[in-house]
């Protein structure tokens, strides 16, 4: 999968995350979930672009870290969804294992970036 497949990707994934996220019926807990969980999904598509354009490798590594770490943060937004019965269950299911995938992707490429560092 090369940069152009992955910044589509998860373009779409914060999409996903946005429909399911309008889906959500409004209570104080499930706003503050959402409001999180829109920020992190959303990051991670931009920060993606800007990892894309980094300066540097080191550049590189750090900004694709803090994708992962935004991914990895959707995740436990939409865990939440699911555990607390807040939005309906395949679409919530479907969202954490593209984001899940998306996680595993971003570390493996920070890994292999810092592994070429030297």
């Amino acid at each position: 999968m090369n940069s152009e497949d992955l910044k589509k990707r998860t373009k779409l994934m914060s999409l996903s995350v946005l429909a399911l996220a309008s889906s959500v019926r409004s209570s104080r807990e499930s706003d503050v979930i959402v409001r999180q969980l829109i920020r992190s999904a959303t990051s991670v598509a931009a920060n993606y672009r800007a990892a894309c354009k980094a300066r540097s490798r080191a550049d590189f590594i750090n900004k694709i870290g803090i994708v992962e770490e935004e991914a990895d943060e959707t995740a436990l937004w939409l865990e939440y969804l699911i555990d607390l019965h807040l939005a309906e269950p395949a679409a919530t299911e479907n969202a954490l294992r593209e984001v899940r995938e998306l996680v595993a992707i971003f570390a493996a490429s920070a890994k292999t970036a810092k592994r070429n560092k030297s």
